[in-house]
């Protein structure tokens, strides 16, 4: 499950330095998350920091990419193989 960033979206800027897999970036208007990136901080963290973190609740689970923890969990993998081959 990739989460997303709503409209709601008040540029706060908590999210961006939390996110451990730098999926979160500034879009034109507002943040937002590459769901290629994005692990919901499985591997990293028991919830989800951005969510955790978010003063108006605009991070909801992205409904067109729903996605069982273990295929987070490879994609966390993934992330750090590429990490220590870069």
């Amino acid at each position: 499950m990739a989460l997303w960033i709503t409209d709601d979206c008040i540029n706060c800027d908590v999210c961006e330095p939390e996110c451990p897999n730098q999926a979160i970036s500034m879009g034109e208007l507002i943040y937002q998350i590459d769901a290629d990136r994005c692990t919901e901080c499985v591997g990293h963290f028991d919830q989800p920091q951005c969510v955790q973190l978010c003063p108006v609740a605009c991070i909801p689970v992205r409904p067109d990419r729903v996605e069982s923890r273990d295929v987070l969990l490879q994609r966390y993998e993934q992330l750090q193989r590429a990490k220590t081959t870069a």
